[in-house]
């Protein structure tokens, strides 16, 4: 697997080994070992996987401390606009976000640290997402910050697609307003 850096600390992208030949490809999702090897800290105890349309936006989701969520994300079908926003109060890059495309066919994964929210936008006519957590998701702790938060500018690269929205996301405070414990 090659390891790439984002400028955002903690946050890598994954281009993970891929073998292909006449009967299709294979490649190791996660490996504990050489992700330890890889220097790479991140130990995950529940998997999550959702379906959604084209259009859908969902997040800006994170949890609290005790319970924060590192999360390694990738796309079984389709394709996505993934987003991690930084949410640590002493970071650098407090407020700012990455976003990167991911799909099925390159299958790079996004690992999302602790101290980020998270969400995506659905591309293709429909996305498959499964992601690895390393901590229990836990409803007391859970929150958001809303996905149209002017201040976060987020282009979530629909075009003239209308965005499929949550009523729960939507009603998300913006992040000047987000309860933040990191």
């Amino acid at each position: 697997m090659k390891i790439i850096e984002t400028g955002f600390k903690g946050l890598i992208v994954i281009k993970p080994n891929i073998f292909t030949d006449i009967r299709g490809y294979f490649f190791e999702s996660f490996n504990q070992v050489a992700a330890q090897d890889a220097g790479i800290s991140f130990v995950p105890v529940q998997d999550n996987e959702s379906k959604s349309v084209k259009g859908v936006i969902r997040g800006l989701h994170y949890q609290l401390n005790p319970f924060p969520q590192a999360k390694l994300i990738r796309v079984v079908t389709g394709k996505i606009f993934d987003v991690a926003l930084d949410i640590r109060k002493y970071s650098l890059t407090f407020g700012k976000w990455f976003g990167i495309e991911l799909d099925s066919e390159n299958k790079d994964q996004l690992l999302i640290p602790h101290g980020f929210a998270h969400g995506f936008s659905v591309l293709s006519e429909i996305a498959v997402i499964q992601y690895k957590c390393d901590n229990v998701y836990n409803s007391q702790y859970e929150r958001g910050i809303n996905v149209n938060d002017p201040s976060l500018d987020i282009y979530w690269k629909l075009g003239s697609t209308v965005p499929v929205i949550s009523e729960k996301d939507i009603a998300q405070p913006l992040l000047k307003d987000a309860e933040i414990n990191f």
